[in-house]
């Protein structure tokens, strides 16, 4: 099995710490998501974007889909961001997780997604829906 859980990507922690991702709208950094088959071998020790297991088909280019962010904020004492969802139309393709990476910070993984079982669109829209962004379910979020 590729997919065991959705993680936070160890390295990301670490790199919070030295300031290599900046989440704020108009920073300069972009964040990508990727989408990968069930062969892809993908869990908390990935540090960087790959090819391998990436999945193929129309509707789908290698390196996924820029994401729009959200300005960070807190909720309590938990601070957190977002991303608004992303969709993938004229789509054949089925895939089991993704990967969010900052793409101009040398392809740096952010967060592994497990979406649970394989899910497939064919010759339709493909969309990858985040919670909502609050303390106990945003994508991103420091307790």
């Amino acid at each position: 099995m590729a997919f065991n859980g959705s993680f936070l990507a160890t390295s990301f922690k670490k790199e919070l710490l030295t300031a290599t991702h900046n989440f704020t709208n108009g920073s300069g950094h972009t964040f990508k998501l990727a989408l990968y088959s069930n062969s892809a071998t993908l869990n908390a020790a990935t540090e960087v974007y790959t090819t391998n297991g990436e999945v193929t088909g129309n509707g789908y280019s290698a390196g996924g889909n820029t994401l729009t962010n959200q300005t960070p904020t807190n909720s309590g004492t938990t601070g957190l961001t977002d991303f608004a969802d992303t969709s993938f139309s004229n789509a054949t393709i089925t895939a089991r997780g993704a990967l969010i990476y900052n793409s101009s910070a040398s392809n740096k993984a952010v967060a592994i997604l497990d979406f649970g079982s394989d899910k497939a669109a064919s010759s339709g829209t493909f969309s990858v829906i985040f919670p909502t962004p609050d303390a106990n379910n945003a994508i991103i979020r420091i307790a």
